[in-house]
């Protein structure tokens, strides 16, 4: 019997959910109801339009006369970005006076409905699918799901917050310069990217019709599998639709990176505009992918982010005008006066200028395939940093383009890929990688992107709930560390974290309970962390994970006066973390003041370590 518990503590994943509907632990018409009435109830400016109840019982009494073990989605809630069509719902594309009743829902809609699939309504997005923010819409702006003070991520920016959330299991979005990628960053989950041509676009309001993909966004990327593996079928209808190649239907995850070839960006070409926090954990994410296996050499990613400069700054831009002509040009003022700049800029390009871009592009791609060809994949980080939405009004223009400096190139050069989290940014907001490839690369980035998740570990979305699939570094074997000195990333000790698979799961600080001090001796120079009943402060530490079999090893190498203890974090969580004798203190310095160690470094110009 559904009850108020099993609905807002429900593991949303889709194997998990059909299992609660066929132990009976969920009565999937109840179930349903609940989930819809959630997204009715929504605060963070999710959902433009949901079903009716009608139209849930409809699809209910539908889904009645088939059986659960003959659909792989029978059941499972997802939700669909307002670009894309559902029949029995209009469609507005974020622009109220561009809504329009769709005769039938769009072919991608169509096959994950015939899986078993139940839409709960139609998502919000930045208008016209224009934007990477998440705050360009006349309906407001979609409030991340970790803080409301900061973006989403765009365009697709409620249908990420709606999985992460835990409304949906997973949901439909779209992609054309990063759509299906920096909100699954931002929030916490996964996205995908498939080839460009094999989800279908029937149904979708074009923004670059030569570019568009849809996309989907879920909690796993088991999930994403499946889903890919539902929803590609090629499309007569639409003239981009391709058919998958066989090479492609190959997904290994327990395989995942072993031997893989990964490319990374050389240092000078990497951009984390100030966020020293991203900048960690990038370079965490690569010693992680080495620890698991893969061998990951520098290439010139220069090539890349050429080619990315067109999409905004070349005459692409007119296939946004073209997709809306009518409607701009009987009256632009219908239009947010950034989409308005944006589009109506279209109006200055010529044929010749879009022939000259697409040589250009043409030699960027020769470029770009060169160097993918002596590679599988390449990881950069899905954006640099993130913005709250402050930030984002008062400099809607270049902060949006900040968080495309990853995304832009992906489907001007024809390239697939995927979006999977990979810690928390001093924040406090989720931070994510990007795997991609050439076309047809899907499943072997799914593959290793599934990896990276298992190895990880992370809770799902916004949700308190643990990955199912649990690897061998899960958390019941694994071990979170605070550390504040010299095993910080970048400072002298933090190899021996590395050397035994640790890896970084976020910045943060401490509770504001504590003093910090300088301790006498060195090198390596160490700072001691004591908790104190008054005068204290919050400390900047860095959370790592290292499998509990090495803790032995760990704690021979750590010195009087250190050792470990438990430390509360300014989330009122406690975590294991380096701690100090009391009479340390005695022939120390205290450096409270700094706010953390690297603070204090900084300002020791002169020290040696």
């Amino acid at each position: 019997m559904t009850d108020i518990k099993s609905i807002t503590t429900q593991n949303m994943t889709i194997s998990a959910l059909q299992d609660a509907y066929r132990s009976g632990e969920l009565n999937v018409a109840s179930f349903l109801a609940a989930k819809l009435q959630q997204a009715k109830d929504d605060q963070n400016n999710v959902w433009l339009a949901t079903v009716s109840d009608q139209q849930l019982t409809e699809m209910l009494a539908a889904l009645s006369e088939k059986s659960i073990e003959d659909l792989p989605l029978y059941g499972v809630p997802f939700a669909i970005k307002d670009n894309i069509d559902l029949n029995i719902l209009p469609t507005t594309a974020g622009c109220e006076a561009y809504r329009y009743q769709p005769e039938q829902s769009a072919q991608v809609v169509q096959l994950l409905m015939a899986a078993g699939a139940i839409p709960l309504g139609k998502t919000n997005l930045d208008q016209f699918a224009t934007g990477l923010v998440g705050v360009r819409s006349p309906w407001g702006g979609v409030k991340n799901s970790f803080n409301p003070e900061y973006i989403s991520g765009g365009s697709s920016s409620g249908s990420a917050v709606a999985v992460a959330n835990g409304n949906v299991s997973f949901s439909l979005g779209t992609d054309t310069a990063g759509s299906g990628r920096v909100p699954a960053a931002l929030n916490n989950i996964v996205g995908l990217k498939a080839t460009k041509g094999l989800l279908s676009c029937t149904g979708v309001v074009p923004a670059c019709k030569s570019l568009d993909c849809v996309t989907f966004f879920a909690n796993t990327v088991d999930e994403l599998n499946e889903l890919l593996t539902i929803a590609a079928k090629q499309d007569m209808n639409d003239c981009y639709s391709r058919l998958n190649l066989g090479a492609d239907d190959v997904y290994q995850p327990e395989s995942g990176l072993r031997s893989l070839k990964i490319g990374v960006p050389e240092q000078e070409q990497l951009a984390f505009f100030g966020d020293e926090s991203a900048q960690a954990l990038f370079a965490n994410s690569v010693e992680q992918l080495k620890q698991a296996g893969a061998e990951v050499v520098t290439i010139n990613f220069q090539p890349f982010l050429d080619a990315a400069k067109l999409l905004y700054e070349g005459p692409w831009v007119a296939e946004r005008y073209a997709a809306i002509e009518e409607f701009f040009v009987n009256d632009s003022k219908q239009c947010l006066p950034v989409i308005e700049t944006i589009i109506g800029g279209a109006t200055s390009h010529s044929a010749v200028s879009a022939f000259k871009a697409m040589y250009k592009l043409q030699a960027f791609k020769v470029k770009c395939d060169a160097i993918l060809e002596t590679l599988d994949c390449v990881v950069t980080p899905t954006t640099g940093t993130t913005y709250t939405i402050a930030d984002v009004e008062a400099d809607p223009i270049q902060l949006n383009s900040n968080l495309g400096y990853y995304t832009n190139f992906m489907n001007l050069l024809d390239y697939a890929a995927i979006a999977v989290p990979a810690g928390f940014l001093a924040s406090g907001l989720p931070y994510g990688i990007t795997l991609f490839g050439p076309a047809f690369s899907d499943r072997l980035l799914l593959s290793a992107g599934a990896k990276i998740q298992q190895l990880n570990n992370f809770t799902l979305g916004a949700t308190e709930q643990a990955l199912n699939d649990v690897s061998d570094k899960a958390s019941d074997e694994q071990i979170d560390i605070a550390v504040c000195g010299a095993h910080l990333t970048g400072f002298p000790l933090n190899h021996q974290l590395t050397e035994r698979g640790g890896y970084l799961v976020k910045s943060c600080n401490t509770s504001a309970d504590y003093r910090f001090y300088a301790l006498a001796g060195g090198p390596p120079f160490r700072p001691g962390l004591i908790r104190v009943a008054e005068d204290g402060a919050a400390i900047e530490v860095e959370v790592w994970r290292i499998p509990v079999s090495t803790v032995g090893s760990f704690l021979q190498g750590i010195g009087q006066p250190l050792g470990l203890g438990k430390v509360e974090l300014d989330d009122s969580s406690w975590v294991t973390s380096f701690i100090c004798e009391g009479y340390a203190i005695d022939s120390a310095t205290d450096i409270t003041h700094f706010g953390g160690w690297r603070a204090y470094f900084a300002s020791k110009t002169t020290l040696n370590v």
